[in-house]
């Protein structure tokens, strides 16, 4: 039975929800607090430039292989208990909690700023997967991308609000006296203030539209284990979406890269300033809105896979630049080109897993793509990490080895059927 058509307020409430929770990637993983664990609180704590980096890496790593193993079964256990929104309201206060915490941490403990780090990842990662899931009753195939990229495109203008939210902070806290050391831990708190009221018109409007299942007879965890195994032996019929995710987890390792450490990159090969990196940052998001929006256009007129081949595209210029900036123009040239390529490239792989997902298993499969992603955000990081720290601290080689996951994610985008993969959700 199709579901109920939803409202004009719950396309923007499940949008809100992008908006809400990018402060974390914007300001946590990308431009602030990332940069300053690796030069102030690792550094203060006896680690090297190098071994800095290579902390922060592993530290996302395993954040992200604890929700490798927990995606899928916490997919099958929404699906079971029709509880997307309930376990999406835990996870958003998992991620608000915690990340205060990080402020509270300052840097006097290195080990508290780990824990809290780690616990603030993994609740935003499952938060993210949940909110995901909700695409497939939200729209048919025809307009997911558009609306994909909708929710991309207001996250996007959340990383810019977030951003001059924290920059005005720490303007206001210099002139009176303090220093970006202190000031800095406490961003933290922005976020997650405007994580928590931003994210409200999501658990007011939008609606839980799948049923519970009728089956239940043992406890959630054995039900869904049992469950997750039985679809992986069956994901042979669903091909497009079994390649899909295999190229995905490839290409996901290049963006996943340029995510958590542009603002190291930009602050040790670059030496931009703390503000100099979170003005670039707020462009890069404004450029991703923008290209999110664009290409969400070209996805529904034409294809996601279309769209997807033409952003790797311009993820391989735009790294290429970067790699070989030695002046600052040329820099912020490679930082808009990646910013036109991560808003198009998220939103037409997010808007593609739902096409090829069935409706009353949106929250397994949706499951099964935070499963590639966390598999990326290890493997990419940690590649750079390791190429780093192996090289003496080497940015300009560590970037350019993000061309491998892309250009193979280009490749393999060639033996994906886009038509097939939405019949076979369908039947």
């Amino acid at each position: 039975m199709p579901y109920p058509p939803p409202t004009r307020a719950e396309w923007l409430a499940w949008s809100s929800f992008d908006f809400a929770n990018s402060g974390y990637t914007t300001v946590i993983l990308t431009a602030i607090y990332n940069s300053f664990f690796v030069t102030v609180i690792a550094p203060l704590h006896g680690f090297s430039a190098g071994e800095s980096t290579l902390l922060w890496t592993v530290l996302l790593g395993f954040s992200h292989f604890v929700m490798l193993v927990a995606s899928p079964l916490i997919g099958v256990i929404a699906d079971q208990r029709a509880c997307k929104k309930t376990l999406l309201f835990i996870t958003t206060t998992g991620c608000v909690l915690s990340t205060v915490m990080l402020a509270i941490s300052g840097t006097d403990s290195l080990i508290t700023s780990i824990i809290f780090l780690i616990l603030s990842s993994i609740f935003f990662s499952a938060g993210e997967n949940l909110i995901a899931a909700f695409l497939p009753e939200l729209a048919p195939a025809d307009k997911m991308g558009r609306l994909s990229a909708l929710g991309w495109s207001i996250g996007y203008l959340g990383g810019i609000v977030s951003l001059l939210l924290c920059l005005t902070y720490l303007d206001i806290g210099q002139q009176y006296g303090h220093t970006l050391q202190q000031l800095i831990p406490y961003t933290a708190v922005i976020v997650a203030l405007l994580f928590t009221i931003a994210s409200l018109p999501t658990f007011l409007w939008l609606k839980e539209r799948a049923t519970p299942s009728t089956l239940l007879t043992t406890p959630t965890f054995t039900t869904a284990y049992r469950q997750l195994l039985n679809r992986w032996r069956t994901l042979h019929h669903y091909p497009d979406f079994f390649r899909f995710l295999l190229t995905l987890s490839i290409y996901q390792c290049g963006i996943y890269t340029v995510i958590v450490l542009a603002a190291i990159y930009a602050q040790e090969v670059m030496h931009f300033t703390t503000e100099q990196t979170v003005v670039m940052i707020l462009l890069v998001n404004f450029s991703a809105a923008i290209g999110a929006l664009l290409f969400g256009v070209i996805q529904d007129a034409h294809s996601s896979l279309l769209s997807l081949k033409l952003t790797l595209i311009l993820w391989v210029i735009a790294i290429s630049i970067a790699a070989f900036s030695h002046d600052s123009n040329t820099f912020w040239l490679a930082a808009n080109l990646i910013g036109l390529s991560m808003g198009a490239s998220q939103s037409a792989s997010r808007a593609l897993i739902g096409q090829f997902s069935p409706q009353q298993h949106s929250g397994e499969f949706f499951g099964l793509w935070g499963m590639s992603l966390r598999l990326s955000a290890i493997i990419g990081p940690l590649s750079y990490g390791m190429i780093n720290y192996l090289t003496m601290g080497n940015h300009r080689i560590a970037i350019l080895s993000t061309l491998v996951f892309f250009l193979s994610g280009l490749l393999l985008l060639f033996f994906i059927d886009e038509q097939r993969g939405k019949n076979c959700a369908n039947t």
